[in-house]
């Protein structure tokens, strides 16, 4: 067995890390069920499991690397289907789920009415395992389960069975995904990861990574911060023009390597760290690149996805919405891991854009 250095030296596990559970008590989040991940790098996260085991704050060391808005952590409202009513309890973190069956604003066709991004952030978990480390006989992995279902009678029935898991010693959340359909008829899928990174990790002077090529959505003030002479890879001061919805987004073709991966994330030169996320092209095919910097509110999104944030409707114009069939299921895998290592940090940086 591999020696380690705690060998002989620990009595309980949570000395190193592992998954810790618990209830809020107080505030709009009372009630909620949580978990708190510890890897025993400097890397600790909240799981919100009664919001689809989204994450909300994560640290690395001293630096937060999450932007939290002003309601943080709520308890799941499950009639968000109008409008933009979504954002009443959009608390950010460094991940919100988008979907599963629609991903972009609000609309209504004669396939029903969804409202902003889905319904499955507002979904609570039914925990199926929670797996700790055991370091004295050298398991270092550990994880958390659940599922999530986004179902109505009549319509769709769409469920998210998740894993979130890691390693002692490794600092990285591993986030497994299988979406299937558990109704009897065709069912529309959308899935975005809505991943929000704020201060200090986000701050003036640090780089937004990704490769690939980028066309500004249309309308808003997009081309003020998409545009060519503009250096949009770099995060800016508070800006007045991202006051109230002010916002510039782009939707990006990544780029994938040799293996098919794709990389994107910030590096924060300052605080001498980068935080990168990897997922498989094959399975997400399109990022989306939100830079919001209001004045105590700032904050860049990052977020892979089977589709930019456009729409069931005009994916289904466009042919490009998604189908499973009854019993269907697509996999996904999204890694989100610390770079302290320069080496690391200089492999992860050598990114380039194309305008589109």
């Amino acid at each position: 067995m591999t020696q380690y250095p705690w060998k002989d030296k620990v009595s309980n596990p949570a000395q190193l890390g592992g998954i810790e559970t618990s209830v809020l008590d107080n505030g709009a989040g009372r009630g909620v069920r949580i978990a708190w991940i510890n890897t025993g790098t400097g890397l600790r996260y909240k799981v919100v499991l009664d919001r689809a085991m989204d994450i909300a704050e994560a640290f690395y060391n001293q630096h937060s690397l999450a932007w939290l808005s002003h309601s943080g952590t709520t308890s799941p409202q499950p009639f968000t289907e109008r409008g933009i009513n979504w954002l009443r309890t959009f608390g950010g973190g460094l991940l919100t789920t988008c979907g599963l069956s629609h991903v972009g604003g609000p609309e209504q066709d004669e396939y029903g009415e969804r409202g902003l991004h889905g319904y499955i952030s507002n979904t609570p978990a039914e925990i199926e395992s929670i797996i700790q480390p055991d370091p004295a006989i050298g398991k270092l992995d550990f994880s958390i389960t659940g599922r999530m279902l986004e179902t109505t009678v009549f319509g769709p029935s769409l469920e998210l069975k998740r894993t979130i898991s890691g390693t002692l010693g490794q600092p990285v959340i591993r986030i497994h995904d299988e979406v299937v359909n558990r109704g009897n008829a065709m069912a529309p899928h959308m899935l975005l990861y809505h991943v929000n990174f704020g201060w200090p990790l986000a701050d003036e002077g640090t780089k937004i990574i990704w490769q690939g090529e980028w066309q500004a959505r249309e309308g808003g003030i997009n081309g003020d911060i998409f545009r060519d002479d503009y250096d949009f890879r770099t995060c800016p001061a508070p800006l007045d023009a991202h006051s109230g919805t002010g916002e510039a987004v782009a939707f990006i073709d990544p780029a994938p390597d040799d293996a098919g991966q794709c990389a994107a994330g910030l590096y924060n030169e300052k605080a001498g760290f980068a935080v990168a996320l990897r997922f498989q092209k094959s399975q997400l095919p399109w990022l989306t690149n939100w830079q919001h910097w209001g004045r105590g509110e700032y904050v860049t999104g990052v977020e892979p996805g089977t589709h930019p944030p456009i729409g069931q409707a005009k994916a289904r114009a466009d042919q490009s919405l998604l189908f499973l069939e009854p019993g269907e299921r697509r996999s996904y895998d999204l890694d989100i891991e610390v770079l302290h290592n320069q080496a690391q940090i200089n492999q992860f940086t050598k990114q380039k854009s194309i305008n589109l």
